[in-house]
């Protein structure tokens, strides 16, 4: 087979507010050959679905910035995300030409993953008879975002239970709408903010939250007022800024928080950031407030078997409903990161590399 037309999102130039599609983010055609040797223990793959997720944005960043875990993409280089993809050639004993994978790998059509990056690549188990998981499910409840509300609900949500208040930010997003069915699971009365009333409609109508609203026509001391008077024993903070600034006045006395992310804050320059005039509540109510990583090794260790059995039999059940928002075509990637950021999407954003 002669070398092929790759097309590419490439990481373009560096930029403290919003990413331009072109400038900041642009997918190139590059060339690549699904003959040539896979990298020493590595792989080659075709991509056939690309997660894009929000903490993604922190891999925008200069290479000599430590500001985040996540590795920094190179300036001029591919973006390296979660995919959904089939084996081409292998140098690696775990797997094999054919095999359907979960990799972390160059966003593009094709990728090459190294020996380094194998380590980070799931081989997906065989389709179980009479059971079918559409591809974006699998890269969204079976993946990042499922693995995140799992570890952070079951690590750090203290006593789930009847009779305790759970509010959830970005409700109808990747992870909130995962989280917030979890908290339902345990019989915790579920709240959620969202950003538009078709949002509202499905968190409450169809995932079963208690209430819900939408942040842009009705402020969060006003919903927290009418949907939890009685205050809030968990927060899952997914945005940051006001709500969260809010939300820490809400807290009952020994609540605990989780922080999940902070997109409202992503693209703004740290001098323009929200500034958070709260905080106080933090010891006056003797919060407590975990921040995590869900790919931390100690969270894999005790968390990455479980959510795998879980997860599954939940989804497959109907216990854990999600939506995605599936984008066919990887030249649409800049934009779609954009409007991810934005929150002008519903539910998880996915990219259908191709028509397929």
């Amino acid at each position: 087979m002669a070398p092929l037309s790759n097309k590419t999102l490439v990481f373009k130039a560096l930029t403290s507010g919003w990413p331009i599609p072109g400038e900041h983010l642009a997918v190139e055609s590059k060339i690549f050959d699904p003959e040539e040797s896979p990298p020493p223990g590595g792989i080659t793959i075709k991509n056939h679905y690309l997660s894009l997720d929000p903490y993604m944005r922190g891999q925008m960043r200069a290479p000599d910035d430590p500001g985040t875990y996540s590795l920094p993409w190179k300036i001029g280089g591919p973006a390296v995300l979660t995919t959904l993809s089939t084996v081409l050639r292998s140098d690696n004993p775990n797997f094999a030409q054919g095999d359907m994978v979960s990799a972390m790998a160059a966003a593009g059509e094709y990728a090459a993953v190294p020996a380094e990056l194998v380590a980070m690549t799931r081989r997906l188990p065989a389709p179980v008879p009479g059971v079918e998981i559409a591809p974006a499910t699998a890269i969204g409840a079976l993946g990042i975002a499922g693995l995140s509300a799992y570890v952070s609900f079951f690590e750090f949500v203290r006593e789930p239970r009847a009779g305790k208040t759970f509010f959830v930010s970005a409700a109808s997003g990747a992870v909130g709408q995962i989280v917030g069915q979890l908290a339902k699971m345990h019989g915790m009365k579920v709240i959620g903010s969202t950003g538009a009333p078709d949002k509202v409609n499905y968190i409450t109508r169809e995932l079963g939250f208690d209430g819900a609203w939408d942040y842009k026509t009705e402020s969060t001391r006003e919903a927290l007022a009418r949907l939890a008077p009685e205050g809030i024993d968990a927060y899952y903070d997914n945005v940051g800024g006001e709500q969260l600034e809010t939300a820490l006045t809400c807290m009952k006395d020994f609540g605990t928080i989780v922080s999940s992310g902070m997109v409202s804050q992503y693209n703004i320059p740290d001098e323009e950031k929200y500034g958070v005039r709260t905080g106080m509540n933090i010891f006056l109510k003797r919060l407590t407030i975990n921040g995590f990583i869900c790919s931390d090794p100690q969270h894999l260790k005790k968390y990455l078997a479980s959510f795998s059995r879980d997860m599954f039999a939940w989804v497959t059940e109907g216990k854990i409903k999600t939506k995605e928002e599936v984008v066919t075509g990887i030249e649409q990637c800049p934009e779609a990161f954009v409007r991810m950021w934005k929150g002008d999407k519903f539910g998880k954003m996915v990219i259908k590399v191709d028509g397929e």
